[in-house]
C-alpha cells in the first residue's frame, strides 16, 4: 500500500480504525478481531487508530495485547479527553492534568514506551486549547508521544493550537454523506500542512451497501440512535444508496471501496480515510480501493448524488453531541 504524510509520520494511505472491535457496531468476536488486526498488517496498513474512550480502555488493551511483538511495524495513533462517569455518562476533560494521566494509562495499555500520533478526542470548551496543547507538547519533549492530533475541531481552534506546537493531523468524519470538512477544514490544513484523517469514511457502514429498512440494531449498536439511519431519513438515503451501488458495479468494486477510492481522491493526496471494521475480510476488501481507478467524471457525479442537500438526516442525535466545536459563519 502506498504511504501517505501526517506532518513528519510516514503512514499507510489507509488506516484501520479499530473502535467497533470493542464497541459501537455490535458486539465482536474477539477472535476475529485479532485475526483481522493481524490481516490488516500483512495487507499492508501501517496506520492503527484507537483511544482511551473505546471500550472504556479494552480497545487499546486489545492492541497492545494483540500486536505488542509488531509495535514497530505501525504508527500508532491513540486519543484522550472523553471520560465516562459513575453513571455511564460521557464528559470531556482536556485539562493538563487529565491528558498527562490519560497518556501514562494509555501507555500501559498499549504496552509502548511512545505514541506516535495523540489526539485530543474533543474540544473542551472550558479549558483553553492552548492549555491542552501546551500540556501534550510537553509529552512530546519527553518522548511519550511523537505528534499531535485534534478531533472534530473547527478551524479557529486549529489554529490557535498550531500557534502552540505543530499540529500533525485532523481527525473529522468525512465521507460521501458527510461533506463538512469541504467547507474550510481541508484548505486550513492544506495551508497549515497539516494532515487530514477522516474517520467513518464508509459512513458508519451505510456506505457499503449493507443497510436497509429492515436492518435490526442490537442494543450495543450507537446507530439505533442516530437519525441517517432511522424512519423517512433512512428511505431517503437508501435512494441515494442504489445510484452508488450501480457506479461500483460499472466500475468493478464495492460500493465500500468506490467510497474509499472517492475519498483518496480528495485533498491532493493530503487524507488517510481509517475505515473500521473488526473482520478480515472487511480489511481485505477495504485495502484493495487504494489499488482502483476510477475516472474523474463517476467520482464528480458520487460527490452530486451525494451532496449536502440530498443527504437527509443530522449526524447525530443531540445525545451524542459531545462537545462538537462547529465553524464559524
Amino acid at each position: 500500500m502506498e504511504s501517505r504524510k501526517l506532518g513528519k509520520l510516514s503512514v499507510s494511505a489507509l488506516g484501520l480504525g479499530c473502535m467497533n472491535m470493542s464497541f459501537g457496531y455490535g458486539k465482536p468476536d474477539p477472535d476475529e478481531c485479532e485475526r483481522a488486526l493481524h490481516k490488516a498488517l500483512d495487507v499492508g496498513y501501517t496506520f492503527f487508530d484507537t483511544a482511551s474512550a473505546y471500550g472504556m480502555g479494552h480497545n487499546e488493551q486489545l492492541i497492545g495485547r494483540v500486536l505488542k511483538s509488531k509495535r514497530k511495524q505501525m504508527v500508532l495513533a491513540s486519543k484522550c479527553g472523553i471520560k465516562i462517569d459513575d453513571k455511564g455518562g460521557r464528559f470531556v476533560d482536556c485539562t493538563p492534568k487529565n491528558v498527562r494521566e490519560s497518556c501514562e494509562t494509555s501507555l500501559k495499555d498499549l504496552q509502548t514506551d511512545v505514541i506516535d500520533l495523540y489526539y485530543l478526542h474533543r474540544r473542551d470548551h472550558n479549558v483553553p486549547i492552548e492549555d491542552s496543547v501546551g500540556e501534550l507538547s510537553r509529552l512530546v519533549d519527553e518522548g511519550k508521544i511523537r505528534a499531535i492530533g485534534l478531533s472534530e475541531i473547527s478551524t479557529t481552534t486549529l489554529r490557535k493550537a498550531h500557534a502552540v506546537h505543530p499540529i500533525s493531523a485532523v481527525q473529522s468524519e468525512y465521507s460521501l454523506w458527510t461533506r463538512e470538512p469541504e467547507y474550510k477544514m481541508l484548505a486550513a490544513c492544506k495551508e497549515m500542512g497539516v494532515g487530514f484523517v477522516p474517520f467513518s469514511p464508509l459512513g458508519r457502514g451505510f456506505l457499503t451497501g449493507i443497510i436497509s429498512v429492515e436492518t435490526e440494531y442490537d442494543d450495543m449498536d450507537m446507530r439505533r440512535f442516530m437519525p441517517r439511519f432511522l424512519g423517512e431519513d433512512l428511505t431517503a438515503n437508501l435512494k441515494l444508496m442504489k445510484e452508488l451501488i450501480v457506479l461500483s458495479q460499472d466500475n468493478n468494486c464495492t460500493p465500500a471501496q468506490f467510497s474509499l477510492a472517492w475519498l483518496l481522491a480528495q485533498g491532493e493526496g493530503t487524507l488517510v480515510p481509517i475505515p473500521g471494521t473488526k473482520h478480515v475480510a472487511y480489511a481485505v476488501e477495504n485495502a484493495l480501493a487504494t489499488e482502483l481507478s476510477i475516472s474523474a467524471d463517476d467520482f464528480n457525479r458520487a460527490g452530486e448524488i451525494f451532496n449536502v442537500n440530498a443527504v437527509k438526516g443530522p449526524r447525530y442525535a443531540k445525545e451524542f453531541e459531545i462537545s462538537l466545536d462547529p465553524e464559524d459563519g
